[in-house]
């Protein structure tokens, strides 16, 4: 006679810890997938990020122009504003009018160049503009610019210098004459700096306007023409990234 024996009460527990073990290789073996998968995604999406090689030299042109721009502001600033500045600070303008044309007896030599390594001194008389101005009735001694009176704040006009002295002196006279004949009492605009000799007065100013807005504007053009490009070319990747996200979308 058969005897059937009842299966182990065990086997259904091992059973279901084998089945739980393999549940958890099989959540394990997801969690894997799952963060891979992310990884790869990132990957992506810094590789669409990722400027090509006209871009990259795009962008370091833009910043090597807004470096540029800084520096020329900053050295342009020290080299040419603040001297302008400070001569606009210390002076003014005023009317003047022609009291007196005259040529002193006094010569002074000056430079000429003959050649590349050919130098030589020449001479030319001294011309003296007396002008009254309309900040004082005193009369002042009148100059082409600041460059002429730092050079020689004796007289008024310094030629070109030739090699003859005589022609020095013709050019000299000739000056003379436009100040008699074709100024002559008519007023005009001169300028005086508080600074440099207070008692004189200027035709032009060394650093005018024109000068001071040069200082500004190209160091400004520069700096934003890099920043335009920077920002057109960071704007032109965005929107190529965009699209391309759009694209894929499209396909799925």
């Amino acid at each position: 006679m058969h005897t059937h024996h009842p299966s182990p009460p065990w086997i259904p527990e091992a059973g279901r810890e084998a089945g739980g073990a393999a549940g958890a290789l099989a959540d394990g073996s997801d969690r894997p997938t799952a963060d891979a998968s992310g990884n790869r995604a990132m990957a992506r999406s810094r590789a669409a990020y990722e400027y090509t090689e006209a871009e990259d030299k795009s962008m370091r042109l833009g910043f090597l122009l807004i470096a540029a721009g800084l520096l020329s502001l900053l050295g342009l600033g020290c080299c040419w504003l603040r001297p302008a500045l400070q001569e606009r600070g210390g002076g003014g303008s005023a009317n003047c009018t022609v009291l007196a044309v005259r040529q002193l007896g006094e010569r002074f030599a000056c430079t000429f160049s003959c050649g590349a390594a050919c130098r030589g001194t020449a001479r030319y008389p001294c011309l003296q503009v007396l002008v009254r101005t309309s900040r004082s009735s005193a009369p002042a001694l009148l100059h082409e610019d600041e460059r002429q009176l730092r050079t020689n704040p004796k007289c008024s006009y310094i030629p070109p210098c030739a090699r003859d002295d005589q022609e020095n002196s013709e050019n000299v006279t000739y000056k003379q004459k436009y100040w008699k004949e074709k100024v002559g009492s008519q007023p005009f605009t001169c300028y005086f700096n508080q600074h440099l000799r207070p008692d004189d007065v200027m035709l032009k100013r060394t650093h005018d306007e024109t000068v001071l807005l040069h200082c500004f504007l190209w160091p400004l053009v520069t700096f934003l023409v890099g920043v335009l490009i920077v920002v057109l070319t960071i704007c032109a990747k965005s929107l190529a990234v965009r699209a391309e996200a759009i694209k894929k979308k499209k396909h799925l």
